[in-house]
């Protein structure tokens, strides 16, 4: 999971680009990067860290030009520690190229191989994003019969990655002395949007992760970029579009809807925050027939993802809904924290109970999901310790019992509460008094419910199906094989980007025109 956004503007990006990866550092928060073209050269600026700590006043100048990208990272291929890995990429042939991506390639060791022997191209860092900029620039580069790139140039170097890649990927990429490449995966696993501003110089173009990050910056929805569509935009605001895979199937990651997003976000037209809504209705009539005898005397969300659930829940089985626990929103999403010893510690930092909800109640404390089992534990702890009689737990979402391949970082099964136990034991291990879990059909449910349109899923991490079908048991025991291993140090010089005095480095790539 992480945030993507390109911009193909009548005035200089820097600041869009900038403000809309604050709205969508939520999707990541290990590294940030922008680049943008002016004329034949790029300027690019990227570290790791919080998009307002990575960039300064004095980065922002250096970003000049009124087309980019900009990238905030979650790790889930490479290290969460390598500065190196931040995005956008860049590769010099042909044209001249930047990019970057959400997702996962489940071939990404494959087509390195590959790369190296047959395409005779070189891969500095660990990262899936570096090889997909490095299989596009190939097919580019074998598609081109000129010396200057077209649509139809473009558009059979993406049915040529189309047919390559495995796995999720949404991607922006620049094309120097084009314009603007959004392309996405023939399943729609990870999501991308588009949209638009008419000004008076011109049309100007957006395509970014969630819809939240146009409508922020002022611009209005367009559409989603369809699995398997590649769209482009040129340096003077031409917008062409191509289907481009020769097969799709339009299957959204579930765990968009359930987790990922920001709830005032629409994705694939389906709203997130009345998806979560809904989910609160389809877990109160499982609770009203299940646990018809739990004595609730308070639903109590885990702010923020899994408010919107607890209040239709709450107003379903007719109970009080109160807010009992106040989160430091300086504190980032513990989810997304490299390692459990960081989430275990976050957790109290990001979580305070307030006592007077607590003291003498029953509570039942309701979540989005329950993946490590990390933070459940402890905010049932502190519901003890602030003094409630029983706690009872209801998630959103199924048990997570299978690893995560697409892009979300929960790869091993070893490391979810879910995957070697039954809901009993589950309980029995966060400490809780009850547990509730959705099931995933009414899960599907309130989702289909939003926008019936979409029929497909991908919900691996619920049911083990990996909907591109070459995730197989092999392949998941080699991923669990490679985490397991410790990571390799960074050297200090690894990422080329650390000055003297420890501060980022501007890093401008020229492109002749």
């Amino acid at each position: 999971m992480c945030g993507i956004l390109g911009v193909v503007a009548t005035t200089p990006v820097n600041q869009l680009l900038y403000d809309g990866l604050q709205v969508l550092q939520h999707r990541g928060q290990d590294a940030a990067g922008i680049a943008t073209a002016e004329g034949g050269r790029f300027h690019m600026h990227k570290g790791s860290g919080l998009v307002r700590d990575v960039f300064r006043t004095r980065n922002m100048r250096s970003l000049m030009g009124n087309w980019g990208i900009g990238h905030c990272r979650y790790p889930t291929a490479g290290s969460a520690d390598n500065a190196a890995e931040a995005q956008p990429f860049y590769v010099n042939s042909p044209f001249g190229l930047m990019l970057a991506h959400n997702g996962n390639l489940t071939n990404a060791d494959q087509l390195k191989q590959d790369m190296f022997l047959q395409d005779l191209r070189h891969m500095n860092t660990n990262s899936d994003s570096e090889v997909l900029l490095n299989v596009l620039a190939h097919e580019l580069q074998a598609a081109s019969t000129k010396y200057q790139v077209d649509a139809e140039t473009i558009f059979k170097a993406v049915a040529g990655v189309h047919r390559r890649v495995k796995g999720a990927y949404a991607v922006v990429a620049m094309i120097a002395g084009y314009g603007l490449l959004a392309f996405r995966d023939p399943y729609g696993i990870r999501p991308l949007v588009m949209g638009r501003n008419e000004t008076s110089e011109g049309m100007e173009y957006m395509v970014a992760s969630e819809s939240v990050a146009i409508d922020t910056l002022g611009f209005k929805m367009l559409r989603d970029v369809e699995p398997g569509e590649a769209v482009l935009i040129d340096m003077r605001g031409n917008f062409v579009s191509r289907q481009c895979a020769e097969r799709t199937l339009h299957a959204p990651c579930m765990f968009e809807y359930v987790y990922l997003a920001r709830p005032d976000s629409v994705m694939d037209g389906i709203s997130v925050y009345e998806t979560r809504a809904k989910m609160g209705d389809f877990l109160a009539d499982k609770i009203r027939l299940t646990m018809p005898n739990l004595a609730i005397d308070a639903v109590i969300p885990i702010p923020d993802s899994s408010r919107h659930s607890a209040m239709e829940l709450a107003a379903r089985l007719k109970l009080p809904y109160r807010e009992g626990f106040v989160k430091n929103r300086y504190i980032g999403r513990t989810f997304i924290m490299p390692g459990q010893a960081t989430r275990r510690k976050s957790v109290r930092q990001k979580l305070n109970a307030i006592s007077q909800e607590f003291k003498g109640r029953n509570v039942l404390l309701v979540d989005d999901s329950i993946v490590r089992g990390t933070t459940s534990r402890e905010i049932i702890m502190m519901a003890r310790e602030a003094g409630a009689k029983k706690v009872y737990f209801a998630s959103a979402s199924p048990p997570v019992r299978f690893a995560n391949v697409y892009g979300i970082d929960m790869p091993t099964r070893s490391e979810l509460i879910a995957a070697f136990r039954n809901d009993e034991e589950i309980c029995r291990e966060i400490g809780a008094d009850a547990l509730i879990y959705q099931d995933l059909d009414d899960l599907k449910a309130a989702v289909r419910a939003i926008n019936p349109a979409v029929t497909q899923f991908e919900t691996s991490c619920f049911d083990g199906s990996y909907i591109t079908g070459d995730v197989t048991a092999t392949y998941l025991q080699n991923m669990e094989h490679k985490r397991s291993q410790p990571p390799l140090p960074a050297s200090d010089d690894q990422d080329g980007f650390d000055g003297p005095d420890g501060e980022q480095l501007d890093l401008n790539l020229v492109q002749a025109g």
